[in-house]
């Protein structure tokens, strides 16, 4: 009977081990436990680069009065790192993106040539951010000194001429000619168009937030 009893007890346990030993290697029991199978990922932190922040940019893709149209789009890369809080969040040179919203060339007789830039994007992380920036907008040197240059001294000349040809009214009339020569060659002249070349360098601010 003490035979059978603890032939019993040896099955039982041996039944219960072989049970175990399936439970442990069975994947099937260790799918509602994470971490058992992959260690856990750690958790991605997202950083927000707040309005205002500058992005200075060097140009890869020239832009000019001439040239360039609205909605024409460039790149750029990064001339210096943004750094927030102490930690660099951009690298230098990086890739943007901008789009040229608006241009104007300079006139014949007034108006003076005008470009302007934003930056839409951002290459960071290996993926485009969108990004939005207030516009760069750069105007022409101002050129009523030159063209008031060009006006008087061809009156001057016309003056000159009047004299030669007898003096009063002579002078009267060549004074209004000249007048009309200097005008003419103002309306001939145009006024300096706007060329910004690659590695061109200038600076963007932020106009909202962005987060990467």
């Amino acid at each position: 009977m003490k035979r059978i009893i603890q032939f019993a007890s040896v099955m039982v346990m041996a039944c219960g081990l072989f049970a175990c030993s399936e439970n442990q290697a069975d994947p099937a029991n260790l799918v509602d436990k994470p971490g058992l199978l992959s260690p856990a990922k750690p958790a991605v932190t997202k950083i927000t680069i707040p309005e205002g922040t500058r992005v200075q940019v060097a140009l890869i893709d020239g832009v000019s009065t001439t040239k360039s149209a609205p909605g024409d789009e460039f790149l750029a890369s990064t001339t210096a790192p943004i750094v927030i809080d102490g930690q660099t969040v951009v690298e230098k040179g990086t890739k943007v993106r901008g789009r040229v919203t608006d241009v104007n060339e300079s006139g014949r007789v007034k108006g003076r040539a005008s470009l302007r830039l934003v930056l839409t994007s951002i290459n960071t992380n290996g993926k485009e951010v969108a990004i939005s920036t207030k516009p760069f907008v750069a105007v022409a040197q101002n050129t009523k000194k030159r063209d008031a240059e060009v006006i008087g001294g061809g009156t001057g000349v016309g003056a000159l001429i009047g004299a030669l040809a007898g003096g009063g009214k002579g002078a009267a009339i060549g004074a209004a000619v000249g007048g009309g020569a200097g005008a003419g060659t103002v309306l001939a002249t145009k006024g300096k168009d706007l060329h910004y070349p690659p590695e061109s360098k200038i600076t963007f601010t932020l106009s909202s937030p962005f987060i990467i």
